[in-house]
């Protein structure tokens, strides 16, 4: 898969806290939301894999060692949520909310 934030996955992203890259995933998680609720699947599904991408560059980097659990289950969770069957039971606002508590730390810092 070719990366669709080609600046980030070539360096740009590890200078950001690990506060600004869980917004910057969920802004992506958001839009992911936004495009389902407008039923454009393909804008949706785009809008997830940039987020699973942004994941994934969290997940390879220096700074995820300590938080390497919760960004796999996060992955895992929202895989779950947004293309299988939902097992955990999540739903948009669960994870509106989640992420929207590392955008208020990105903005205060």
């Amino acid at each position: 898969m070719t990366a669709q934030h080609q600046e980030l996955a070539a360096g740009r992203w590890e200078k950001l806290s690990f506060i600004e890259q869980m917004a910057n995933i969920g802004s992506e998680v958001e839009r992911t939301i936004k495009w389902r609720g407008k039923n454009n699947a393909e804008y949706s599904r785009l809008a997830f894999e940039r987020a699973l991408e942004l994941i994934d560059l969290t997940i390879k980097g220096e700074k995820a060692a300590p938080r390497l659990k919760e960004l796999a289950r996060v992955r895992e969770a929202l895989s779950d949520h947004f293309f299988f069957e939902n097992s955990y039971k999540s739903t948009d606002k669960n994870w509106q909310d989640y992420f929207l508590a590392f955008n208020y730390a990105a903005r205060a810092n």
